[in-house]
């Protein structure tokens, strides 16, 4: 082979090399080259849960403005069933491509990481690419008016003072209502009853009704039980005090620091997700639930707007699953 040969054929076992790896490369990582355009296709925002709760109404006024942002519709695509974990399941296991989307209740998922662990197809720390938090519903304290006690220090002591005669309602084994209750027990040191419901209306009714003493519920759900009179709201659960009970005081001015606990909404998406993708999402996430509209849209439900970053949201996620797994082993609480 002579000189001028063996030139072009090095040039040409050069080119094929290069495209080879070219090739290899966009194989190995097919997200990068989706990246660029995303989205080129409309968005399903998967709530695990029917229409109409909490989760379906954030999600609501979050896809549609999420879809103006990037300009293709953002479908809701409701997925009830097994406490959330029908739908949850579904988006773990769903292309990592940015077109599936989970509005997550993330307390509620974090409270069956522990309490439904044999069961669930999903491991919520490993199996989602965190996007953002959106929003946060506080809990409030709220005694029959029957209870000898308007703040949280008496009805303490009052507690106390009769081991095992308080009786607390809830919607479920698995609630954040349920799980926030036992760790007020934990924290007081109190002997008191569960009585357990399906759904939070149920145990409002009884409530409200006396069969029951006690409860730690949605502020959306006790409201109007609150303003009417019928039930005593002693304490919010969150670190400040809020518009819609300006009066009631946090937990922690109530008399049990470091009280601080809300029912956590957020996006998330499967694990492996492109970061390009991950990032664009939260940015135009971040800018919507800074709107005015969509703060109000959501304060309607009793819901506080938050946003985070991706660390953020991985970390808070990470929080809840340790707080609830503590509290669930504690308590000893069972599935339902």
């Amino acid at each position: 082979m002579n000189s001028k040969s063996r030139r072009n054929f090095m040039t040409r076992a050069s080119t094929t090399l290069f495209c080879s790896l070219t090739l290899a490369t966009a194989l190995a990582a097919p997200g990068i080259a989706s990246a660029a355009g995303y989205p080129d296709k409309p968005i399903t925002l998967v709530v695990p849960y029917p229409p109409g709760g909490a989760t379906d109404i954030i999600g609501r006024v979050v896809a549609q403005k999420l879809g103006g942002a990037l300009g293709q519709m953002v479908v809701i695509d409701n997925r009830g069933g097994a406490g959330g974990n029908i739908g949850a399941a579904a988006v773990a296991r769903a292309a990592p491509d940015g077109y599936t989307l989970l509005m997550g209740a993330l307390t509620s998922h974090s409270i069956m990481a522990t309490l439904e662990k044999k069961t669930i197809k999903y491991d919520l720390e490993k199996d989602f690419a965190p996007i953002t938090m959106v929003g946060s519903v506080p809990l409030v304290f709220v005694v029959h008016p029957s209870v000898p006690a308007h703040n949280l220090q008496q009805l303490i002591a009052f507690g106390k003072s009769k081991p095992g005669y308080l009786t607390y309602a809830s919607s479920g084994a698995g609630a954040p209502q349920r799980l926030a209750a036992e760790l007020f027990k934990r924290m007081a040191g109190l002997d008191i009853l569960h009585v357990p419901y399906k759904g939070s209306g149920p145990a409002m009714v009884d409530l409200v009704g006396g069969q029951v003493l006690m409860m730690v519920e949605t502020v959306p759900a006790a409201l109007s039980f609150i303003t009417a009179g019928k039930l005593r709201a002693l304490a919010v659960s969150t670190p400040q005090r809020i518009p819609m009970l300006p009066d009631v005081a946090t937990a922690t001015e109530a008399g049990l620091p470091g009280f601080d606990v809300s029912s956590m909404f957020g996006v998330l998406a499967p694990a492996g997700t492109p970061e390009p993708i991950v990032n664009r999402l939260n940015t135009e996430l971040v800018k919507i639930l800074q709107m005015p509209d969509v703060k109000e849209q959501l304060l309607k439900q009793g819901a506080f707007a938050l946003s985070t970053s991706p660390e953020q949201t991985k970390a808070r996620i990470h929080k809840e699953v340790t707080q609830w797994a503590k509290v669930i082993q504690d308590a000893n609480i069972q599935a339902d």
